[in-house]
């Protein structure tokens, strides 16, 4: 299992970063919501997601974490420089550490990889979950429950795309504001 922190500070490919963080209990959403702004990055980052490459991470570039509390999942969502999402990134989790300025997932490595113009994902890391069973890392109940957390995701991107995407605009509206004064 992966303990990965939120604000990125690890990344060898971040050479420079902003970062705020933000926590909410709303009726919108309760968790965590962490802004990477990625100012300087050794080089960017292109990924195939369902069979198209697509730039995440390169200068001016923003991932938004967002943490729901009490949730065995996590969202990454990678905007480009005119802050239009490119990537939604789905990670199945043992749990969320939602703690300011510590913020924390352990990470299954299993995840569900979405575009976000048509809502087309796919299921990635079935090797990585594979393998941490193998060699012990997490029990069989561990290793049952990701596959579950990742099919209710897809389920929920079939069924409530618009609502997924409705509530992912409102973190980032909320991380956007968050240092304005209301």
């Amino acid at each position: 299992m992966k303990v990965k922190y939120i604000d990125k500070r690890h990344w060898r490919r971040l050479l420079k970063r902003e970062y705020k963080e933000v926590a909410l209990n709303t009726t919108h959403f309760k968790g965590l919501i962490g802004l990477v702004s990625m100012v300087e990055v050794k080089e960017p980052l292109i990924v195939n997601v369902v069979g198209k490459d697509i730039t995440v991470a390169e200068n001016g570039y923003k991932w938004m974490q967002i943490l729901p509390e009490k949730k065995p999942y996590s969202i990454t969502v990678m905007y480009n420089k005119q802050n239009q999402p490119v990537q939604y990134y789905f990670d199945v989790n043992l749990r969320n550490i939602t703690q300011l300025g510590n913020a924390r997932t352990l990470d299954l490595c299993l995840d569900v990889l979405v575009i976000p113009k048509t809502g087309e994902y796919e299921l990635v890391d079935e090797d990585d979950l594979e393998r941490m069973l193998k060699e012990r890392k997490i029990s069989k109940a561990q290793y049952h429950k990701a596959y579950v957390t990742a099919h209710e995701i897809m389920f929920k991107l079939e069924t409530d795309f618009k609502g997924i995407e409705k509530r992912i605009r409102y973190c980032f509206h909320e991380i956007m504001n968050a240092d304005k004064p209301k």
